[in-house]
């Protein structure tokens, strides 16, 4: 079922500020390893893409309405969000290793816990579900611009479309943080036609 999912369209709200600001989200996916994630307030519109190779982003919300392209640092949050089925999926192929490292407790469930270091040196500790094998926490260990950082998502409300589980609640930040970015999400499609040009960086002649 997986690997029949070409491209995943999400849409519903991204909650930030513990919850006060309330922004309209939505994020296409795209096989391989394309992404594009749009949150939108009063007008503006925040964008973050990557096409494969670059990253760029416009960040109205900082006064800035031209696209700008994003570091190699910068990519690596959204290179693990263009993976539809999560760090675990074909990792063999994309180069990178998995340990077992036995279970730990994630919020009362006494969840299976596996070490993912990617190609890059990247470091994902993958909590999964003991009764469905799913996702209940990705913690994810970067190297950007020199420093470690560390990123805790916490993924709940599974729902089957297409034969695959998609979850329907993401919180995430850094870890041990108050105050984590949630999405909530209401509608998720499947296999919808998506032009590539939407993940590329912005030619002047669009303008």
């Amino acid at each position: 079922a997986l690997k029949a999912l070409k491209s995943l369209r999400t849409t519903g709200k991204l909650l930030a500020n513990n919850g006060q600001l309330q922004l309209a989200y939505v994020q296409t996916r795209k096989e391989p390893g394309e992404v594009r994630t749009e949150a939108t307030l009063q007008g503006m519109t925040l964008i973050q893409a990557y096409d494969g190779k670059e990253g760029w982003k416009v960040s109205p919300f900082q006064g800035r309405k031209d696209p700008e392209k994003l570091s190699v640092d910068d990519c690596k949050s959204l290179v693990e969000d263009a993976e539809i089925g999560g760090p675990l999926v074909d990792w063999k192929e994309s180069g990178s290793t998995v340990t077992y490292l036995g279970t730990e407790d994630v919020e009362g469930t006494d969840a299976y816990k596996l070490k993912v270091v990617r190609k890059n040196g990247d470091v994902n500790f993958v909590y999964l579900d003991p009764d469905h094998y799913l996702d209940i926490r990705i913690v994810s260990q970067r190297t950007e611009q020199g420093a470690q950082i560390e990123v805790e998502t916490d993924l709940g409300d599974y729902e089957k479309i297409n034969g695959v589980f998609v979850p329907f609640s993401i919180e995430s930040g850094p870890k041990n943080a108050s105050d984590k970015q949630k999405i909530v999400l209401e509608k998720a499609e499947a296999n919808v036609p998506v032009d590539d040009a939407v993940f590329h960086f912005p030619s002047a002649a669009s303008k």
